[in-house]
């Protein structure tokens, strides 16, 4: 009898065993059956070639077309050469080079795979994604960039949707260069310079120590400072482009005064600094719809050092990931909220959930920092006519980055316009002063999308 007892617990412990390992799978099948789908099927030459999937449609959120499959069988871009060049870092081509494409990133969508059926297909017809981009958004902001090497970006920070996403150089995915890989015109062709890239970010890293005094220094709107041009530490020099004289600290962000922030950021601290900045998500790889986007760089100096005020003023060895200053001004814009950037629309039962979203700064902070930005407030008539009808908060940054080239051109912020909670970032590589050169860009497209 106690044989037989001891053999009923071992059994019971093995289907107890058995049990828990399908539930393991089960899981594991929820989480990841697209992905083990799509990378089996990325060997299947029948519905996927060099990564690229042979079925499926992709169209924007006013139901442009912009890839699907013709009556050949053969996978085709949009009608429009301008819409083809405009979205391709964020459509993906023929030959699966940009791996950071919905092409090749939503191939398991795009094919079909669910959890009921996996891949199976009556008509093999794939399915129908609908990306939140403006195709027309985007070839406006392509016409602005007018041939420059960058990116620009535009997202609703309430809803996290990607509206616009170009990065240059591009080139026709029905026409590709037969140079590509020869040709130093477009070095770098197949990275999406707005989510896969870190820039030295210049004056527009301002924004980031600003947001740090304000939680770290009780009497800062108190406080006046002195700028003669020069701020002398560690025995070197960190320059301003002129003496702006006594000045608080929000027309400080308003001249750009480099001493103010290198003052700022000696007293913060490396530590802090660096911890916030690493809490903004600016050293780390953050999600664009499922895509990880680069990670930025933040070394922290020596307290007192020259380097560390350098970095407080965005130099030093300081990069950002556009995408990452997008995700940064938008929860200024909202709150001190950052919500989750994507793009899909959420056309499924998920629409009906609330949006994913973190905390990143208190409201507090973020309120009294989209002051600072506010260019109605801070920035002369002039400037402000450089913007007709938009309620904008914004910061431009002039990124030097040595070796005798241009600077990297900045500008990053969001506006308020009723019924239009865009935020934005606009990078020109080696463009040239952040207001000359990246604020015409951002009001272009930023036009477009409010006044048609």
């Amino acid at each position: 009898m106690k044989k037989i007892k001891n053999r009923s617990w071992l059994a019971l412990v093995l289907v107890g065993i058995t049990i828990v390992c399908l539930v393991y799978f089960l899981v594991l099948l929820i989480i990841n059956g697209g992905d083990w789908a799509s990378a089996s099927l990325a060997r299947n030459t029948v519905v996927n070639r060099r990564g690229v999937p042979l079925t499926g449609t992709l169209i924007d959120r006013n139901n442009t077309v912009l890839t699907t499959i013709n009556e050949d069988g053969a996978r085709i871009f949009a009608d429009s050469y301008e819409v083809r060049r405009a979205t391709l870092h964020t459509v993906g081509d023929l030959q699966g080079n940009i791996g950071t494409g919905a092409l090749s990133f939503y191939s398991a969508e795009l094919i079909g795979y669910n959890f009921f059926t996996g891949v199976y297909s009556r008509t093999n017809a794939g399915r129908t994604l609908n990306m939140t981009i403006d195709s027309d958004l985007n070839v406006v902001a392509l016409r602005a960039l007018d041939g420059r090497r960058g990116a620009v970006m535009v997202m609703n920070y309430e809803t996290g949707e990607i509206l616009s996403m170009v990065s240059t150089p591009t080139f026709d995915p029905m026409n590709p260069p037969e140079n590509i890989d020869d040709n130093a015109a477009y070095e770098g062709m197949y990275i999406n310079r707005a989510i896969s890239s870190a820039f030295t970010p210049g004056s527009v890293f301002k924004l980031v120590t600003s947001a740090v005094a304000i939680e770290n220094i009780p009497d800062l709107y108190e406080r006046w400072f002195y700028c003669s041009g020069e701020f002398h530490v560690g025995g070197g020099t960190v320059t301003c482009t002129r003496a702006h004289g006594r000045i608080n600290f929000e027309q400080a962000l308003t001249v750009s005064c480099n001493g103010v922030f290198g003052e700022l950021a000696l007293e913060l601290g490396s530590d802090v600094l660096g911890t916030y900045v690493d809490h903004y998500g600016f050293t780390e790889r953050i999600s664009v719809g499922g895509i990880m986007t680069a990670r930025g760089n933040f070394d922290r100096a020596p307290n007192g050092s020259l380097n560390l005020a350098w970095s407080g003023a965005g130099q030093f060895r300081n990069t950002v990931c556009p995408a990452t200053m997008l995700r940064f001004v938008g929860a200024v814009a909202n709150d001190g909220v950052a919500v989750d950037m994507r793009l899909l629309e959420r056309n499924t039962l998920l629409g009906f959930l609330p949006v994913g979203s973190e905390r990143i700064m208190p409201g507090d902070t973020a309120r009294s920092l989209g002051r600072a930005m506010d260019y109605s407030i801070h920035q002369s008539d002039s400037v402000n006519a450089s913007f007709p009808g938009l309620q904008i908060h914004a910061k431009t940054g002039t990124a030097e980055v040595g070796g005798g080239l241009t600077p990297h051109a900045w500008f990053a912020g969001y506006i308020t316009n009723p019924g239009y909670p865009l935020a934005f970032v606009v990078v020109v590589e080696n463009g040239g002063g952040g207001f000359a050169v990246a604020s015409p860009i951002a009001n272009q497209v930023l036009q477009a999308a409010v006044f048609g």
